[in-house]
């Protein structure tokens, strides 16, 4: 793998993540994988949601930008039960980037972030045929606990679960 790019900066939210995430999925997911643009639309409403609930101590959200244009994006969503865990989400580096390590500085901020905020536990949903992206999980800890075929996208996928125990 490539050393990071020395030009990637991970950052906060900034004004227009939100459409710059949701058309990075759409556009990555509709080409690859061939979802609808339910899919698309799952992202903008879940990502809206997360930003305007967000609580600092426990939810974070971070891009991967080059030259001031948005090329990853990154999310752990505290929100939900303690017991299950924070949840890793919109995890995301265009294509273009990828292979250059902005992936691996966006995971590793966001379960920085999960040390420094207690969560002992992280989760993520994610589809079989990601192998880069299940490497790096598997990297950090991650191990795959729930598989199932799932077509709510319009297109028959694998869904799997990986979680982290800290």
């Amino acid at each position: 793998m490539a050393a990071p790019s020395a030009t990637a900066t991970v950052e906060p939210y900034r004004a227009g993540a939100l459409g710059a995430v949701a058309r990075m999925h759409g556009e990555y997911y509709a080409k690859h994988w061939g979802l609808a643009r339910t899919f698309e639309c799952q992202v903008a409403r879940g990502l809206a949601d997360l930003l305007e609930r967000e609580d600092s101590g426990r939810d974070g959200f971070w891009t991967a930008a080059v030259e001031g244009e948005i090329v990853g994006s990154i999310a752990i969503d505290g929100h939900g039960d303690p017991a299950e865990g924070a949840r890793l989400r919109f995890f995301l580096v265009d294509e273009s980037r990828q292979r250059l390590g902005i992936g691996r500085l966006l995971v590793g901020e966001a379960l920085a972030f999960c040390e420094r905020a207690g969560h002992r536990r992280v989760f993520l949903w994610t589809f079989a045929g990601l192998d880069a992206a299940r490497a790096l999980y598997e990297r950090n800890g991650f191990r795959l606990v729930d598989e199932h075929s799932d077509a709510r996208w319009g297109v028959a996928l694998t869904e799997q679960k990986f979680v982290r125990e800290g």
